[in-house]
């Protein structure tokens, strides 16, 4: 077994810890949102997170500082990943966690198509397709909701815009930084664009970003956001230094799984019939993708000498 491979396995597990962790996100985020604005809630996410991150990059011997020709994709990043967090706070303050997280699950369709137009990449008719498919997914599951909970639950569309946007920004920006000094930076950055909204709408009356002084659970509510984001996060951040992409993109899909049993388990949200076969869809959809990806992304195999 080669070093490469000795690897792939811890990668394997680091993402399902992944996969177990992000929800938990989600859970303290709906838990302190029954209380707090949403936009102290995402505000917060990014103090603690930067806030953890700082002594890491100390310990790890990382700079916390960057160069300055890295601020404008630093602030991109920062912005797209502050709307994609609050877009998603503010869904879960009505909606349950897997209805929510479904509908985000089509980012990585937004991502291929986004990635065609800006970055020329190559989508064949297939994959489009099942763009096409995953999206009417998406809508067996956002009908209902909207239904239920007016255009809020449009939410969850906007965290996965903004997020794929967010992930093509890291696509640039990884090239150049390691993926910890860049969590550091980001949620730095993310703080410092968040906090003077905070200042300026205090006393406002704004119900979703007027702070509101923590109470009891309210204060590991908010800080477990940022905890949980960081735990997460760094899972797989080495999760993908260890393993492909390939092998563990698939597995992302079994967040799902957990959103599924803590949103039960805290919340008694259980998907119904028509929200699980828009899942399904959508999670289908997103394997036959990645599986495409595999596909065109394996160069031919050379054939082999013929033995006499």
């Amino acid at each position: 077994m080669t070093p490469q491979n000795d690897r792939i396995l811890p990668g394997i597990v680091l993402m399902l810890g992944f996969c177990i962790t992000a929800p938990l996100i989600d859970v303290a985020s709906k838990l302190a949102a029954q209380s707090l604005p949403v936009g102290q809630i995402t505000t917060a996410r990014f103090i603690v997170q930067a806030a953890i991150m700082a002594p890491l990059c100390l310990i790890l011997h990382y700079p916390l500082t960057f160069p300055r020709a890295y601020l404008w994709q630093l602030a991109q990043r920062a912005f797209f990943l502050v709307a994609s967090t609050y877009c998603f706070v503010a869904a879960l303050q009505v909606m349950p966690i897997a209805d929510a997280l479904a509908i985000v699950f089509v980012e990585p369709f937004i991502l291929l198509i986004l990635g065609r137009f800006l970055f020329q990449d190559e989508v064949g008719p297939r994959r489009i397709m099942a763009c096409v498919v995953g999206f009417a997914g998406s809508l067996l599951v956002i009908q209902p909701s909207l239904v239920a909970f007016g255009f809020i639950a449009l939410y969850p569309l906007g965290t996965a815009l903004f997020f794929a946007a967010y992930m093509l920004v890291t696509r640039s920006l990884s090239r150049r930084m390691h993926p910890i000094p860049m969590q550091l930076h980001t949620a730095s950055v993310a703080a410092l664009m968040c906090l003077p909204v905070m200042l300026l709408a205090d006393g406002s009356g704004i119900v979703t970003l007027d702070p509101v002084m923590p109470v009891g659970l309210d204060w590991i509510w908010m800080c477990g956001v940022g905890v949980a984001s960081s735990i997460a996060h760094l899972m797989m951040t080495y999760a993908l230094r260890m393993a492909p992409t390939s092998t563990l993109a698939p597995l992302h899909y079994l967040e799902i799984v957990s959103a599924v049993a803590f949103g039960y388990l805290v919340f008694s949200d259980f998907p119904d019939a028509l929200t699980w076969v828009g899942i399904a869809i959508i999670v289908a959809s997103g394997l036959y993708i990645i599986w495409r990806e595999r596909i065109t992304a394996t160069p031919p195999i050379a054939p082999r000498p013929s033995v006499h």
